[in-house]
């Protein structure tokens, strides 16, 4: 698997990651005040990867914060549409200090107008001896899987599909890879046929990001974003993951609860179920497993779904 540059992910040890070293970094421009550059774009949006403004957001809260303080959870709502073609502001307020907790606020803007809201909490690790979780879901080893660079690949070669559809997936393939998925199962990915509201995917980041965690936690975020609202269009099916829209779609808010601690270099199950989709509206709930079955965050989404009206 190669990224635009042509360089194998396969060596992501010897690379720098994208993610912290681009889409992650933060320049300080004033005590609680900082500036997000080189904004991400995917292929088929007008507007900047909600992922990495969540992922920037809890950066710039973490900044102000001591090493031994983790997030636990963030709450956080899409006011518009961020452009990513002029840099993102993000003021922090320090809106508690305590022993075992510490809270901040944070208002992402563009030209004077906020874009993005978000309040976060975070605190001292600490043990209890009452515990329980889910169990992991059961799917293929990653390593037994295709990665969706391989899949659209081969979707290049399926017979009658249109040259509209063959330069949608070029402009896909094209793209700098920051985070490497393996659907457990391709079908979900490339949706063919109506599907349930569920998918599972293996996903890991690109690139060496370190021992810091609470940089794990920032890329956790960024990558929390990527396949959820997915999961909503399946019953749709239709090649809707190799066609140019049918749907416009756009996150509301996003929830995280970080459980345990994760590195998000190694191989991560994202699991995705959507319990409702209606009124243009969609709820998604995710949870991120790490390799060893425990349960290292779960996520919320609502996000607006709307039949183009092209395909009416």
């Amino acid at each position: 698997m190669n990224n635009s540059n042509g360089m194998s992910v396969d060596n992501k040890t010897d690379l720098d990651s994208i993610v912290t070293k681009a889409f992650l970094d933060l320049e300080e421009i004033e005590v609680n005040l900082y500036r997000g550059s080189n904004l991400f774009r995917p292929v088929g949006s007008r507007i900047v990867f909600g992922g990495q403004v969540v992922g920037q957001a809890l950066v710039a809260a973490i900044k102000t914060l001591p090493p031994d303080y983790l997030a636990h959870s963030l709450h956080s709502y899409f006011l518009k549409g961020g452009s990513y073609e002029q840099p993102i502001v993000y003021h922090v307020d320090r809106t508690r200090e305590g022993n075992t907790y510490c809270s901040r606020s944070v208002k992402a803007v563009q030209n004077g107008s906020p874009i993005f809201t978000m309040q976060a909490s975070f605190k001292k690790e600490e043990s209890d001896p009452f515990e329980h979780q889910f169990t992991m879901p059961h799917v293929p080893e990653p390593e037994n899987l295709m990665n969706t660079t391989e899949i659209l690949q081969q979707v290049l070669k399926f017979p009658n599909i249109s040259q509209r559809q063959q330069d949608y997936i070029h402009k896909r393939l094209a793209e700098d890879i920051t985070v490497e998925m393996r659907p457990a199962n391709k079908d979900e990915y490339i949706m063919q046929k109506s599907l349930a509201p569920k998918q599972c995917t293996w996903v890991r980041a690109i690139g060496h990001i370190g021992d810091d965690v609470q940089m794990h936690q920032c890329v956790a975020a960024y990558i929390s974003d990527t396949i959820l609202l997915r999961a909503a269009i399946l019953p749709a099916g239709m090649n809707n993951a190799v066609s140019p829209k049918r749907f416009m779609m756009m996150s509301l808010d996003h929830s995280i609860w970080f459980h345990n601690l994760m590195h998000t270099n190694e191989w991560m199950l994202y699991e995705a179920e959507s319990p409702f989709c209606g009124g243009g509206r969609s709820l998604v709930l995710g949870r991120l497993w790490r390799r060893d079955g425990v349960l290292a965050m779960s996520v919320a989404q609502e996000g607006v779904i709307r039949t183009l009206k092209s395909q009416l």
